[in-house]
């Protein structure tokens, strides 16, 4: 597992490089890694000229509340969902008035799977310039620590992928 970490130690310096170099704040909203992106993130001396917010939005109430998720659709599609991810993201942006958002949503572990939505679940969105989004689902294998693991990874490379094409 040393090496996902080491993965995500070596993500975040490139993030927080070309964040720098473009002078762009990002915000991150998290659910099922509970705070690991922002952490990764914030290592980094002098992360606070491009780290703008980082919230951890773990409950339903907390997505609400923190980012103006609307309940009916947490209702209507559950927290782990393309819907719920895409408004965690833009409500990140929006309350932080961040350049870019990214946000993710999902089922680490080792419980809380369904047919429909399997342990490793994960939906990630990202916001960029112009409310420009992405978003994706990934299905990640292994335990709790791996599924989170791969979940930063994910979500560090696609800030990179949004600050490529902005």
């Amino acid at each position: 597992m040393n090496e996902m970490h080491d993965e995500i130690a070596a993500l975040a310096v490139r993030v927080s490089r070309l964040l720098e170099a473009r002078g762009v704040r990002l915000a991150i909203a998290e659910s099922c890694t509970g705070g690991w992106i922002s952490k990764a993130l914030t290592d980094i001396p002098g992360s606070s000229a491009w780290f703008e917010y980082g919230f951890v939005t773990y409950g339903d109430v907390a997505k609400t509340d923190m980012l103006g998720v609307d309940p009916e659709l947490l209702a209507q599609h559950g927290a782990v969902s393309r819907e719920v991810a895409t408004a965690m993201a833009m409500g990140a942006r929006v309350v932080s008035s961040a350049d870019v958002a990214v946000a993710v949503t999902g089922i680490a572990g080792p419980d809380g799977g369904s047919p429909d939505k399997p342990v490793g679940t994960v939906w990630l969105a990202w916001v960029g310039p112009e409310r420009r989004e992405t978003i994706r689902v990934e299905t990640f294998a292994g335990d709790r620590d791996a599924v989170r693991s791969q979940t930063v990874i994910a979500a560090l490379n696609g800030v990179l992928r949004q600050l490529a094409d902005g």
